[in-house]
Formats: structure tokens, C-alpha cells, sequence
């Protein structure tokens, strides 16, 4: 059943659906998974990838759907819902259906964007748990990455205090001689927290740890966050954790977490992140929720250990990328597909009325601020001006041999005529296009949306990688702005370039991807810009350097790492009442 969503919010909504929510013994049955497949852990459960994978090893794998969105305002333009309608569209045509999200960060849970859970009919439950660290794999990421910044500060106060006599002698050690000056690695916490972005620390005697500037980022930009998701198995993280470039030495050499010895004690506190959550949308279509967030400052995808267990137990298995096409896609496609070796049979481009409308010139759109009546009133004009940035993103999805599915996630202030000139604009550069009304009606609203994916699932597709891995960082990076982009060209600041020419001479470097950093809030690098901009050049200011990962991320413009939060946070909002324990405020 579908609920009033337009009188509803969402916590009434999934509150209703919870009641009904399948517990993990019958979700075992549901999915037909043996005993020790599945993991309870109260109210979810967490699923055994390894066992599972195993005993499925020689089903044929389902379609594979992957979800993204034309250029996003500060309000969202709901992937998650758009995933979850289309799970539940597929679940109304009899579809064996599940997917995989991401896992919420406490940053903008407790700050302005929400907790990403969809929302209306199309949403993830139980929504409590999602938004409030789920089952615990943020907070283990949190103390492994912390736990390298320990063993790497007390290292250098103990190199700084001994001579290397003593420090053998009474450590064990030898000296790694790290220069305070190329520390790679930050602290991080799940919050948006813009005090810590540049800290010092240290102060004190000589036994209060080793001073120097410093820095916090948010947790799910973390290396360790890019690791899961692209990890295959446990030896695989452990290998990858182990890998870890903390900082340089003073010849310039790197050191790593295997250096400083702290990369197995690491993967003592990850090794229950590897296996995913199993969650459901509102109209109980199972979904795992594995990985995180922040597609412009990390990967941004659902894991490949989730895509490739839901590729075995459902006949469509649909997946999302964080943000815009131009980020989620353009790393789902040359990154995520490159290192799981899975190809996509359709990919959704997610699409709204009032996010079309603000690309063709309208008002400011500011989270927490009431929508100008321009985004609730029809205006065509708008809309068809703002389509120029959705057929950009077409173009995109079309380069990697994939004909889209463009879905109009329609909302009820929406008007037929708007909605017509988007279809129009659509098909006219070679896309499918859709309504659905997933939000307001669930999976019965979604039946035509989910009739163009299964049409695109049967279609073969000539997919393909924008560039080989014999190319160059630097015409990597060119090709990535010119063609998905759009700028003229890159620039390089003096350090950029530096760095890297160092990592093109290195042959170890060949095979890292290319994880592109910059702004969600335009094509370009200036989140001002809006629409398709024209005659610009992409600044490329540094190069973070994620060798567990093994990923290269050229930074596009002032892009910081740890978000700050608002003049209005969400926090002052949520409470719990004392005779339940029922939170209350969270969505």
C-alpha cells in the first residue's frame, strides 16, 4: 500500500511501514539464503558476501542498473528516491528486484541535507537506524583511520625524543625520519565540523606528542571509506589498508601504514564493514546499504561487494552513484566498472522540474529557505532553457555506449506541459524518458518508469572506458574535462604539475584511477555556474594521493575536505522522548 505522502512526512510514513517491516529470519526465507548466511543485528542483518557468493557462484547475474542526476540544486534531486521507486516499480511488474545505496554520514544527517533515505513512498527503512550509524561501519572506519594518525604522531614524538640507539633499544623501531611538511593523512570525524579543517597539534611538553599543523576531514571521505567500496574479500582489504600513504619522508620517499606497522590492526577494527546491511524500501523491495557518500571529494558509489551479491540474488539489481553524471557516473563508469570488471545494462538519469528550472536561469535555490514560486508554478521557459543541462548529461551516459533512461522524478507541484517539454528535449537526444510519480504513489506510480528500464535492460550496449590505463594522469584529466565537463581545456598550478610529473615517472602509479575532485553544484569548478557554461578552464590545484585505494584525485578548484555546518542545523530540531525512546526531528 501507498501512503499520503503529500500529508505525511516521512517519519510518519516509515513508521507505518516499519510495522510491517519482514524480520531477518523471514527476509532468510525471503531471499531464500541458507542460516549462516545472515548476520542479525536486532532489527537488520548484515549479509555474509563470502558465503553467499560462493554457493551462487554459477547463477547467471541480473541486469545491472545504475542511478545519477543531471546537475543537483543544495536541495537534492532525489537518486535515492528515484532508486527506491524504481525498486518498487520494478517489485509492482513481478520483478525479482533489490539494490544497493549508500550509507548516510552523520555530517549532513546532523546539518542540513538530511539523511539521503529517500523520502514519500519511495524511501529505506527503518529510517531511524539508517540516519543514525546504521550498523556500525562508519564508526569502525573512524577508528581505523584515527588509529593510523596515532601510530604516525606518537612515531614522531619517539623519533623526535631518541636517538636511534635508544629508539631501537627501547622500541623496537626503526627511524622513518617523516617530514612534518608532506603529512598526507588528516584526522577525521562524521560531522561537518569547518573549526577542525586546520588545527594544531602537540602542544605541550616534550611527551605530549609531536607539533605540527594538522587537519580533520569528514569520516566517509576517508581512504578507508574508498577502500570498501572497491575492496574484493578480507585479504584484499588488509592488503589495501596496509598500503596507505600516510606522508613522505624527508628524501621524499612515502611512508605507509605498513611502514608504521598499524595497517593490520586496522583491518582488525574493519573486518565486519565488509559484509553489507540488508535494509528494505517502504514497500519491503530488499536493499543492501554498503559504503558512503560525497561522490565530489571521494568515490561516492555502493560497494562492488554489494552490486556483485545483489547481481546473484535478484533478477535487477539496481545501484546509485553520488551526485550529478558528470561525477557519480563519470566514476561509476571509468572507475567502480574498471575495477569489479561489471558491466551496466542501463544507467538512470534522474531529473526534476525545479533542478531543470534553476539551470535555466532561476533564482538562488538555498537548503533550509522556502523555494522561490517560480519552482512550484509553471514556467516553460525556464524549464526549456534548463534542459540544455540534462542533454549534457545524456551526451555523457551516451560516450560510455549506454543509452539512458532519463526519469522525470515528478513532484505534484509539476505540470504536464513542464513535463512535456522535458520528454521532448529527452527524446530528441536519443534518450528513453519517463514519468514517475514514485514519491507521491510508491510503486504504482512508478509502472511506466519501470516498463523504459526493462525495454533499456534488453537492449544490447556497446559499453566502453572514456580512456585506457595507458594514458597519463595529466591527459587523463584533460580528456575527463573536455568530454564530460565541457571546459576548453585544464590549468595546473606550479605544485599540481609538480606532483604530477613525480607520479607519471613512477611506474607504480600506472594502474591508479583517476578519482576527480571537485564542486557537485556545477559542471565546472565554481558552484555558481549553472546550466552548461561555455569558453572556461578547469584548475587543478593538487593531487591527493589514496595508494590503498590506488587512486590519483586531482583537486578542481577550493575543495575542502571537511564540510561545515550550517547557521540552522538539523541537531537543534531532533530529541528522543524519555518514555519510549522514539527519536523524533531526524527527517
Amino acid at each position: 500500500m501507498s501512503y499520503d505522502a503529500v500529508n505525511m512526512k516521512d517519519w510518519q510514513i516509515s513508521e507505518e511501514a516499519e510495522k510491517n517491516m519482514p524480520t531477518p529470519d523471514e527476509w532468510r526465507e525471503k531471499l531464500g539464503l541458507k542460516k549462516d548466511e545472515m548476520l542479525p543485528m536486532g532489527r537488520l542483518a548484515k549479509l555474509d558476501f563470502l558465503k553467499i557468493n560462493e554457493r551462487l557462484k554459477d547463477k547467471p547475474d541480473g541486469k545491472y542498473i545504475e542511478v545519477t542526476a543531471i546537475t543537483p540544486t543544495p536541495l537534492g534531486e532525489g537518486k535515492s528516491t528515484t532508486s527506491c521507486g524504481l525498486m518498487e516499480g520494478l517489485g509492482k511488474r513481478g520483478k525479482n528486484v533489490g539494490g544497493a545505496l549508500r550509507q548516510p554520514s552523520g555530517g549532513p544527517t546532523m546539518n542540513v541535507k538530511g539523511t539521503a533515505a529517500g523520502g514519500g513512498n519511495s524511501l529505506l527503512i527503518p529510517m531511524t537506524e539508517f540516519s543514525l550509524g546504521l550498523t556500525g561501519d562508519i564508526n569502525d572506519i573512524m577508528n581505523a583511520h584515527n588509529l593510523a594518525m596515532i601510530a604516525m604522531t606518537s612515531r614522531m614524538q619517539h623519533e623526535r625524543n631518541y636517538n636511534d640507539e635508544q629508539l631501537k633499544r627501547l622500541t623496537g623501531m626503526r627511524r622513518l625520519d617523516i617530514d612534518p611538511t608532506r603529512v598526507e593523512l588528516g584526522w577525521i570525524m562524521d560531522f561537518c565540523a569547518q573549526a577542525l579543517r586546520n588545527i594544531i597539534i602537540g602542544i605541550g611538553g616534550r611527551f605530549d606528542g609531536f607539533t605540527m599543523q594538522s587537519k580533520f576531514g569528514i569520516a566517509v571521505g576517508s581512504e578507508c571509506m574508498a577502500i570498501l567500496a572497491v575492496i574484493r574479500d578480507l585479504a584484499d582489504l588488509k592488503k589495501r589498508l596496509n598500503d596507505i600513504t600516510v606522508a613522505f619522508d624527508k628524501s621524499g620517499k612515502p611512508v605507509t601504514t605498513g611502514d608504521l606497522e598499524v595497517g593490520n590492526a586496522m583491518t582488525a577494527f574493519m573486518r565486519n564493514t565488509i559484509n553489507p546491511t540488508l535494509m528494505c524500501t517502504a514497500e519491503y523491495n530488499p536493499c543492501m546499504v554498503h559504503a558512503g557518500p560525497f561522490a565530489n571529494i571521494a568515490v561516492g558509489q555502493s560497494s562492488i561487494i554489494a552490486d556483485r551479491v545483489g547481481l546473484k540474488l535478484f533478477d535487477y539489481h539496481v545501484t546509485e552513484s553520488g551526485f550529478a553524471a558528470d561525477i557519480g557516473f563519470e566514476k561509476f563508469w571509468n572507475v567502480k566498472c574498471r575495477f569489479s570488471g561489471l558491466k551496466p545494462h542501463v544507467s538512470v538519469l534522474t531529473s526534476t522540474i525545479r533542478a531543470l528550472k534553476m539551470h535555466g536561469g532561476g533564482p538562488k535555490v538555498v537548503a533550509g529557505i522556502a523555494l522561490d514560486d517560480s519552482y512550484t508554478k509553471e514556467n516553460l521557459e525556464l524549464v526549456e532553457k534548463g534542459c540544455a543541462n540534462m542533454v549534457h548529461h545524456i551526451n555523457t551516459i551516451r560516450k560510455a555506449g549506454i543509452n539512458p533512461v532519463v526519469c522525470i522524478n515528478r513532484f505534484y507541484t509539476d505540470t504536464d506541459a513542464e513535463c512535456a517539454v522535458v520528454r521532448k528535449a529527452a527524446e530528441a537526444a536519443g534518450a528513453r524518458c519517463a514519468e514517475s510519480k514514485h514519491w507521491e504513489l510508491g510503486g504504482d506510480g512508478a509502472l511506466e518508469f519501470a516498463d523504459a528500464v526493462i525495454d533499456a535492460c534488453n537492449e544490447e550496449n556497446e559499453f566502453k572506458f572514456l580512456y585506457p590505463l595507458e594514458m597519463k594522469l595529466r591527459d587523463r584529466v584533460e580528456m575527463i574535462a573536455k568530454e564530460v565537463y565541457g571546459a576548453d581545456g585544464v590549468s595546473w598550478s606550479s605544485e599540481a604539475e609538480s606532483k604530477a610529473k613525480m607520479l607519471e615517472a613512477d611506474s607504480k602509479y600506472d594502474d591508479f584511477a583517476t578519482m576527480m575532485v571537485k564542486t557537485h553544484l556545477s559542471l565546472t569548478h565554481d558552484p555558481v555556474l549553472k546550466g552548461v557554461p561555455k569558453g572556461w578552464t578547469l584548475p587543478i590545484q593538487d593531487i591527493l594521493i589514496y595508494s590503498g585505494a590506488k587512486f590519483l584525485c586531482p583537486c578542481a578548484g577550493t575543495i575542502s575536505l571537511m564540510p561545515g555546518t550550517s547557521s540552522n542545523p538539523a541537531f537543534r530540531r531532533i530529541d528522543v522522548e524519555t518514555d519510549t525512546g522514539k527519536v523524533t526531528g531526524l527527517f
